[in-house]
């Protein structure tokens, strides 16, 4: 199994669990042996959002496509549609987030799971791969984030 990785967002700690498998719209997934794999967002994801404030599923459980609207999520940062991960089955949403969301900022990576899915996990990065991907992409987070920051500024 890899070792678990941390990626550093400026000062801000970003753990990654080396047994975890990961998708690169920043969920998380617990592949299951012989039941559901268990998906969340990873901890990159929740310190991007900060506070989340409201979630709300779209769909039933059922049969999804990739990149297909679950959900929509309200944060500190953002209000956004949540999209799947993956092609598949979603079996379950963990309804406990529907009562109190906020489980996904204190622990994310355990009650604060978003969903159990059955599907084909090829499409998924181990914790090194993911790790190189956020690398990959953070001057460009960095400036975006700037940007909301010097945006809200402004306006106050």
């Amino acid at each position: 199994m890899p070792e678990p990785r941390t990626f550093l967002m400026g000062k801000h700690p970003a753990p990654l669990p080396g047994d975890l498998r990961y998708c690169k719209n920043h969920m998380w997934c617990r592949p299951g042996t012989d039941g559901p794999h268990l998906f969340g967002f990873t901890s990159y994801a929740v310190r991007l959002m900060q506070d989340v404030y409201f979630l709300e599923w779209r769909i039933e459980p059922g049969l999804v496509t990739a990149k297909q609207e679950i959900g929509y999520i309200e944060t500190q940062k953002a209000t956004s549609g949540l999209y799947a991960p993956l092609e598949g089955r979603i079996v379950r949403f963990n309804a406990a987030l529907l009562e109190d969301p906020g489980t996904i900022n204190v622990d994310g990576y355990g009650k604060g799971h978003l969903f159990e899915f059955r599907g084909d996990l090829a499409d998924t990065l181990d914790v090194d791969a993911y790790f190189t991907h956020l690398e990959a992409g953070w001057d460009a987070t960095q400036r975006i984030l700037k940007g909301q920051v010097n945006k809200m500024s402004d306006d106050e």
